[in-house]
């Protein structure tokens, strides 16, 4: 494998899961000299098999088996178009554009080519929503009517990566919904079994902003005399785990925590007015096999997790992702049954099944695990509902 963007998501969590289920790290493509030099040693790379830029890899030919794209945003399509020239296999980071006349440019590369494009939705792999998609197979819920989902953000979570991180403002970045929420759409999709025929949305930038800060905030989170401000950079970072995500992203690189809190993003006040991506934002879709379905994304959370209840003629299902609870009321009986799932890992075990369906793909043994034009009606849905919420009115596909 060749992974192309070191960042969290590429080198952190893709290569990490990889590695540990027998595949073998061969190049590296990272921009950042540090971060490149960190991650190469990781997988003891030689100087030959380090790239700052994926057009020199990619012109090197098709070199090794398959390529993991975890570039920033914008930088998604074009080295996953060049890729596909070569008949890579790419396992593609979302969301995997910002303009939605690339998804057709995608589809048509992956057909002309003897690779494919895999999209990194990983709740359909996460082991919890597996047990979803299975009580809906069941039929013990009867024709499915309905889904409410809601994605809780966590304030903390939002602050870090909405309001101070690389997603705080699109452009460059993708919109919120885009962004947080393209593999809850894509989950979505697959509870309603159809294509999307319509969508609505509301919602905008509501809290982090100017006018919000409290009286005495400074630039920064070190010299702020604010209390309690619960976006406080020092509580946020300095109580967590330093190993871990999100404290990695400030230290990725050799920067120490308190030096990133010092000069970096990350220790900036969400007041300063430099994001401009909602914060809460609801969206209706409706499926052209009947099913109507609701996605809340809000900051405004204390916990960061999923909470889904899904609708059926004969049967409601109540689903808590975090605690890996569901909850299944049967109409016909009157009687209900509650157990758990194990939801461990990053995005419920999702990232590890991701990558171990991807492999089996790889090897044989396997389809792909969701066919790439299916995987893009969670992007039209994202463009769609967006483009809602700016002006008001339903968009009909």
């Amino acid at each position: 494998m060749a992974i192309i963007g070191c960042g969290n998501r590429g080198a952190d969590v893709y290569a990490r899961y990889l590695s540990a289920q027998g595949a073998v790290i061969t190049h590296v493509v990272e921009p950042h000299p540090a971060r490149l030099a960190e991650v190469a040693a990781r997988h003891a790379l030689p100087r030959e098999a380090q790239f700052t830029h994926w057009d020199a890899f990619l012109a090197q030919g098709r070199v090794t088996d398959a390529v993991v794209i975890a570039t920033p945003d914008h930088d998604h399509v074009r080295p996953c178009l060049q890729a596909l020239a070569l008949g890579y296999d790419v396992l593609l980071e979302k969301p995997i554009c910002l303009h939605p006349h690339e998804l057709d440019l995608l589809l048509t590369a992956e057909a002309a080519s003897t690779g494919t494009v895999t999209v990194c939705h990983v709740l359909r792999t996460a082991p919890f929503f597996q047990e979803v998609l299975r009580v809906r197979d069941s039929g013990r819920l009867g024709t499915l009517i309905g889904v409410q989902h809601a994605e809780n953000v966590a304030h903390w979570h939002y602050a870090h990566s909405y309001v101070r991180g690389n997603w705080r403002a699109s452009p460059p970045a993708a919109p919120f919904l885009l962004a947080k929420s393209c593999h809850d759409l894509d989950l979505l999709r697959a509870l309603a079994a159809s294509p999307p025929d319509r969508v609505s949305s509301e919602g905008g930038l509501h809290h982090f902003r100017p006018e919000h800060a409290p009286p005495g905030a400074t630039e920064r989170c070190v010299t702020c005399p604010v209390q309690g401000c619960p976006s406080d950079a020092r509580r946020i970072y300095r109580t967590r785990d330093p190993h871990r995500w999100p404290v990695t992203v400030l230290t990725a690189g050799g920067d120490t925590l308190d030096e990133a809190l010092r000069v970096g993003p990350y220790g900036e006040c969400v007041y300063l007015g430099r994001n401009n991506v909602a914060d809460h934002q609801a969206v209706t879709i409706g499926f052209r096999g009947g099913v109507t379905a609701q996605l809340t994304v809000s900051a405004f959370t204390h916990n960061n997790t999923r909470t889904l209840k899904i609708l059926g003629t004969h049967g409601e299902l109540r689903a808590h992702m975090e605690r890996g609870e569901l909850e299944l009321h049967d109409f016909r009986t009157g009687h209900s049954e509650r157990w758990t799932v194990a939801a461990a890992g990053n995005h419920g075990g999702g990232d590890q099944g991701l990558v171990q369906g991807w492999l089996a793909f790889l090897r044989g043994q396997s389809p792909p695990p969701t066919p790439l034009a299916e995987s893009l009606d969670s992007h039209r849905l994202a463009f769609a509902a967006e483009e809602s919420r700016r002006t008001g009115r339903t968009v009909v596909f």
